[in-house]
C-alpha cells in the first residue's frame, strides 16, 4: 500500500513554494486560521519550556481537570478521567477509527484525512451524500440504505464520522438531521466519532449540536485547538469518551495506541491547554473576534462565488466555502475543464487561486467543485493579521480587499463565455 501526502498539506507546500519563487498566489487551499498567537498564551508556554518530563498517556491531571470543565460548561458533562489529550486531533481521529471495530461510514463530501485514515487502519469506506442545507453528517433519508446497500456488498460498517461544523462546506448541520442520523446509528449498533474542532466558530456567536447529546454511550468528541484559537502548529487536540463500559474500553484501547505511537502530548502545550481551557476572559474575548472575523470574510468570499454563478452553501462557521461551477460547465467545457481536479489546477495555472479539489473530499470527479478557505487572507505580517482580527469592518483593509478582488476577477474570467476558436 502507497500512502500519499495529505492533499491539505500537499497544497499548502506547493503554493509556498510558488510564492517563495515569487509568483503572486491567492492561498485558499488550506485551513489554517491564519492568526498570531495572543500574548498571554505565549506567555504560558514560556513559563512552562522547562517541562521536559513526558508525563501521562492521556495528559496531565491539570489539563484533563480543564478540559472535563471546558466540556461542562458546553452542555456535555465530563469526568477528568473521560479526557485524552494527543499531538493534534488528527492522530486521535486515526487511533478511533483503527480501535472501534468495523468499516467506516462518512458524509460526502468529508475532511481528506478520514478516507485515508480508514485505508491505513484497514477499513472500507461506505460514503453517504449530504444534505442539501448542510455538510458534516450523512442524509439521513440516504444514510439507512447506504448501510444496507454496504453490508449486502460484505461490508461492515461499525463507525460513523461526523463533522459539526463541517469542513468542507462550513455549514452546520441541521438539530433534526443530526438527531435522525444518530437514531440510525443507534439502531445499527455504530459508534458515533464526532469531529467538532469547529465548534467554537459559528458565526452567529451560537453553539454547534453534539452527536454525544442524542447518542451518549456510544460517541466520542474530538477537538482541539488548532482552529478557534489558531495554534495549529502548537499540536494540541483532546477527546472526550463516554460514561460507561464502551466509553472505558475504548478508552483504554486508544491509550494503548497512544502509548506506542505518540507516548503523550508535549508538557508545554499540556500547561497551555489547562490555560485556554479554563476560558479566561481574554481567551474568550480572542475567539469571539476570530469568529467575527472569519464570518466577515467567509461571507465576502462566498458573495463573490454567487455573484460570478456559482451555487454555494452560504457559510455558517469556521472559514470555509465549498462553490459549485456546475451552472458554467459549458463554459468551463470550452476551456477543456470537465472535472474538479481540472478546474484547480485551472484556477491554479491561468490565475494564480490555488483552492483544494472537491476529489480530495470524496466527491465525484466530475463534479465542478472545490474547497476555498479565506483563513489565509488576513494578511502576510502579524501586524496586519492582528489589525484584521480587531477591524470592525475587515473587508476593507487593503489587502483583504485585493485579495477579494482578484478572486473576483478570476471567476469572471473563468466563467466568460470562451472566444470560438473558428474565427480569427
Amino acid at each position: 500500500m502507497t500512502t500519499a501526502l495529505s492533499p491539505t498539506l500537499a497544497i499548502d507546500t506547493a503554493l509556498r513554494a510558488r510564492r517563495a519563487r515569487g509568483e503572486e498566489v491567492l492561498h485558499l487551499g488550506f485551513g489554517e486560521a491564519g492568526l498570531p498567537v495572543p500574548g498571554p498564551v505565549a506567555d504560558v508556554l514560556a513559563r512552562a519550556a522547562g517541562r521536559n518530563g513526558y508525563g501521562p498517556v492521556a495528559g496531565s491531571a491539570e489539563a484533563r481537570d480543564a478540559a472535563a470543565g471546558w466540556f461542562t460548561r458546553r452542555g456535555l458533562p465530563t469526568a477528568p478521567a473521560q479526557v485524552t489529550f494527543a499531538p493534534g486531533s488528527k492522530p486521535l481521529l486515526y487511533a478511533l477509527l483503527a480501535a472501534i471495530p468495523g468499516d467506516v461510514v462518512l458524509p460526502r463530501p468529508a475532511w481528506v484525512s478520514y478516507a485515508a485514515q480508514s485505508a491505513l487502519a484497514g477499513k472500507r469506506v461506505i460514503g453517504v451524500p449530504v444534505p442539501p442545507e448542510a455538510g458534516g453528517v450523512p442524509d439521513p433519508d440516504l444514510l439507512a440504505y447506504a448501510l444496507r446497500t454496504a453490508q449486502d456488498g460484505g461490508a461492515h460498517p461499525g463507525v460513523l464520522v461526523l463533522t459539526v461544523p463541517d469542513n468542507p462546506t462550513g455549514t452546520v448541520a441541521r438539530p433534526h438531521h443530526l438527531r435522525a442520523v444518530c437514531d440510525l446509528a443507534a439502531r445499527h449498533g455504530l459508534a458515533v466519532v464526532a469531529d467538532e474542532i469547529y465548534a467554537e466558530l459559528l458565526h452567529d456567536g451560537g453553539t454547534a449540536p453534539s452527536a454525544a447529546a442524542h447518542l451518549p454511550d456510544r460517541t466520542v468528541v474530538t477537538t482541539g485547538l488548532s482552529k478557534s484559537m489558531a495554534l495549529g502548529g502548537w499540536r494540541v487536540g483532546f477527546a472526550r469518551f463516554p460514561e460507561g463500559a464502551w466509553g472505558e474500553r475504548t478508552r483504554a484501547e486508544v491509550a494503548g495506541i497512544a502509548s506506542e505511537i505518540w507516548s503523550s502530548l508535549a508538557a508545554p502545550m499540556q500547561a497551555v491547554a489547562a490555560h485556554v481551557l479554563a476560558d479566561p476572559p481574554e481567551v474568550l474575548a480572542h475567539i469571539d473576534a476570530a469568529r467575527r472575523l472569519h464570518g466577515a470574510v467567509a461571507a465576502a468570499a462566498h458573495a463573490e462565488f454567487t455573484a460570478a454563478g456559482a451555487e454555494c452553501r452560504a457559510p455558517e462557521a469556521g472559514f470555509y466555502l465549498y462553490p459549485d461551477l456546475g451552472p458554467h460547465r459549458a463554459a468551463l467545457a470550452a476551456r477543456g475543464i470537465g472535472t474538479a481536479d481540472a478546474l484547480a489546477a485551472y484556477l491554479l495555472e491561468r490565475h494564480g487561486v490555488g483552492v483544494l479539489s472537491g476529489t480530495a473530499f470524496g466527491d465525484t470527479p466530475d463534479g465542478l467543485r472545490f474547497r476555498a478557505a479565506t483563513s489565509l487572507l488576513y494578511g502576510e505580517t502579524d501586524e496586519q493579521r492582528l489589525r484584521a482580527l480587531r477591524s470592525g469592518d475587515p473587508v476593507r483593509l487593503p489587502w483583504i480587499a485585493d485579495a477579494l478582488t482578484r478572486l473576483r476577477t478570476a471567476l469572471a474570467n473563468l466563467t466568460a463565455a470562451a472566444p470560438d476558436r473558428r474565427t480569427r
